[in-house]
């Protein structure tokens, strides 16, 4: 009898698939008649865009989430938004915790994987700390947050809305219930919301291998290359995206011109925080300028840091590319971070990301152009850079898209959660080494 072909395990494949099928399941259970008030459900397609949009942390929407869902429908959201944000895998280990389960080698392979970890040493340990971290940060900022909206609202539901907005922005999704796609605009100049929320947002963003080594520093007194380059570079883009954002906005009537010396400090930090990659907002988007619309553009497509729960090429990339540019300038071989020298193949790594998301993005705008006819093109490119960077800022064009733009947003959310580069190792079937080498070639550059 022929023997019958056993499958490979694969990581990449194993995440692209347990993604795919987490969707898939909230989409069917947003199309139930109890997710939504009118008792209808969602059509399957604006299912399948809320379930991508949760799952990979995003927060675009074509539905207002606060009006359309009933109180079982924002939950499936809040559920597919924890465990996009975490990984189906660190969720799998905590119940395998729970049973007393073993963990194999195959499933560290795969949480080193989920959490882009450098090895399988310590993963176990780590995807405990994770779970921990989350709950107590999540807890910490839901009641800080239901504290403030008590002011405005009964405390029950004061206490639902600062706990989802916690899940929500420390997992940098963006959904929220405020209704009508407010966001968050209505506490443009809250101190409380403002540095709560920019809080849970970078916690979420600078990555769990960040957060663990900042827990352990008493012990080792001392940061690995990864996190001071994280902490480097997100600080540089925050310091300075807010710098630029009050410079630019200071004398927009729609924007910060009405608000509070402040106001307008607060309203700029909370725009130059959310683009890696939340997705709240306490300005009105389509309302800013457009050298602020580009330049938010911009922090969308760097995103977050590796390991964590945003989006985008991430800030290590970010921060590699601009080490090798500085090099070749100084006419220096390597890339030199605090006295470290950076290995080629991270070098080849970060280019390979940053043109595989640079490739997504010009394509999915072009498409879009062809399909979202009478847009503006700022506002297709807005869209398209923030589903990659799975932000979930908007200028408007998501609740208007056709059936195949939505399609394609899907596409390329899933892409930005996932990551170009684990989708290709997904679908190659045999990536081996070349068995030789060919001789060296020269070409001309610049």
């Amino acid at each position: 009898m022929q023997q019958m072909r056993k499958y490979t395990f694969d990581p990449p494949k194993v995440l692209v698939i347990g993604f795919a099928l987490i969707i898939v399941l909230g989409a069917m259970l947003l199309t139930l008649p109890i997710a939504t008030n009118d008792g209808q459900g969602l059509p399957w397609l604006d299912a399948l865009f809320t379930a991508t949009s949760a799952t990979c942390v995003t927060g675009l929407v074509v539905v207002d989430t606060g009006t359309t869902f009933t109180l079982f429908g924002q939950l499936v959201i809040l559920f597919l938004i924890q465990i996009g944000g975490l990984g189906f895998m660190t969720f799998a280990t905590f119940f395998a915790f729970l049973v007393g389960k073993r963990i194999s080698l195959k499933e560290r392979l795969l949480l080193q994987e989920a959490l882009n970890n450098l090895s399988i040493e310590g993963i176990v340990r780590l995807v405990k700390r994770v779970l921990v971290f989350t709950v107590v940060i999540e807890v910490i900022g839901g009641l800080l947050l239901t504290i403030r909206f008590s002011f405005d609202m009964p405390l029950l539901k004061a206490f639902y809305f600062g706990m989802f907005h916690a899940i929500s922005n420390f997992n940098n999704a963006g959904f929220d219930l405020m209704g009508e796609f407010r966001s968050l605009t209505g506490y443009v100049e809250d101190p409380i919301v403002t540095f709560v929320v920019c809080a849970l947002i970078t916690l979420g963003g600078i990555g769990f291998i960040v957060m663990n080594e900042i827990y352990e520093y008493r012990q080792v007194r001392r940061f690995s290359l990864h996190t001071k380059i994280v902490f480097v570079t997100s600080g540089l883009l925050v310091v300075f995206s807010t710098l630029f954002i009050f410079l630019l906005e200071f004398h927009n009537p729609k924007t910060l011109q009405p608000l509070s010396p402040f106001g307008k400090i607060l309203a700029s930090l909370f725009q130059a925080v959310t683009p890696r990659t939340a997705g709240s907002n306490t300005l009105n988007i389509p309302d800013l300028t457009q050298p602020t619309l580009f330049l938010i553009i911009f922090l969308m497509f760097v995103g977050a840091s590796p390991g964590s729960t945003g989006g985008g090429i991430k800030t290590t990339t970010f921060a590699t590319l601009l080490g090798a540019v500085w090099s070749q300038i100084k006419g220096k071989e390597d890339v030199i971070f605090f006295k470290k020298r950076i290995v080629y193949d991270t070098i080849y790594k970060s280019l390979t990301v940053t043109l595989s998301g640079l490739f997504i993005v010009m394509v999915v705008t072009m498409l879009l152009t062809i399909t979202e006819r009478g847009h503006d093109f700022l506002m297709i490119l807005f869209e398209a850079t923030s589903a990659f960077g799975t932000v979930g800022l908007s200028m408007g064009l998501t609740p208007e898209l056709s059936p195949f733009g939505k399609v394609l947003i899907i596409f390329t959310m899933f892409a930005g959660r996932v990551g170009p580069l684990t989708i290709a190792y997904a679908v190659t079937l045999h990536r081996k080494p070349d068995p030789f080498r060919y001789p060296k070639g020269k070409i001309m550059i610049g």
